[in-house]
């Protein structure tokens, strides 16, 4: 029989919402700034499309050596450090 459920804790929802919020923020403004830069700022489609292209590039590069930094931290860690799952019987 499963264990009985626990109630999430406030903390865990606030965390939630807030997550959500800054999700929604972040993605109308990369929605947006286009528009903002080519109305606004005078830019021109060219402009806008190399600074598009410059901030993917910026964060392929960051993805790809993040994750080479991490591979590399989690060899030199000792085991006790890793996770192990727990068998309960």
């Amino acid at each position: 029989m499963p264990a009985p459920s626990r109630a999430i804790p406030r903390n865990v929802w606030m965390l939630g919402f807030v997550s959500l919020l800054m999700d929604t923020s972040s993605e109308s403004i990369h929605a947006l700034l286009p528009l903002y830069m080519v109305g606004t700022l005078g830019a021109s489609t060219l402009l806008v499309g190399i600074v598009e292209g410059f901030a993917e590039a910026t964060a392929l590069v960051v993805k790809v050596f993040s994750g080479y930094w991490s591979m590399g931290l989690r060899r030199s860690r000792s085991s006790r450090f890793r996770w192990r799952p727990r068998c309960r019987g």
